[in-house]
């Protein structure tokens, strides 16, 4: 099994992340993650689709969204060629003892606090998902109340 990331240009346009998905559902592929919003121009939208399965499932899925109508052009995202990322929000119980080492941890990985409350605050964290799940590990010790996660989105190195 191996893990694609795709990034689709498309119309913006109501009902095209429904047909994107829809195409998943069908044809019973995997899909991690579909993430999506307006480019500079208003008329069309990136979408990033992370898909896994094997060779020839993936080569069925790329071909098969190059059909959609909505879909003006498909890029794969190699990890050397392109710059991936993801965002989460995770809201943590903290007491006093707890804040300033949930607060050191978040340093480490040059995570934000987007808010403090009495007994919990809230981390902000941006990178890749190895990094992100590298953070919630070391969360593991700790009560994490919610998690907010975007998916993954990214774009190719260079002028491409």
């Amino acid at each position: 099994m191996r893990k694609m990331v795709l990034s689709l240009l498309v119309h913006n346009e109501a009902g095209v992340t429904s047909r994107i998905s829809g195409l998943f559902a069908r044809r019973g592929y995997n899909m991690n993650c579909i993430t999506g919003g307006e480019t500079e121009n208003p008329d069309i939208s990136r979408v990033t689709v992370v898909a896994c399965g094997d060779e020839e499932i993936l080569e069925q899925v790329t071909k098969q969204l190059a059909k959609l109508e909505d879909v003006i052009e498909i890029e794969e995202l190699k990890p050397q060629d392109s710059v991936c990322r993801e965002l989460i929000l995770v809201r943590v119980a903290v007491n006093e003892i707890q804040r300033p080492e949930v607060v050191s941890v978040a340093t480490i990985f040059r995570a934000n606090v987007v808010d403090v409350a009495k007994d919990s605050m809230m981390i902000e964290l941006t990178g890749n998902s190895s990094k992100i799940d590298a953070f919630l590990e070391l969360l593991n010790g700790y009560e994490i109340l919610d998690i907010a996660r975007t998916g993954t989105t990214g774009l190719s190195r260079g002028n491409k």
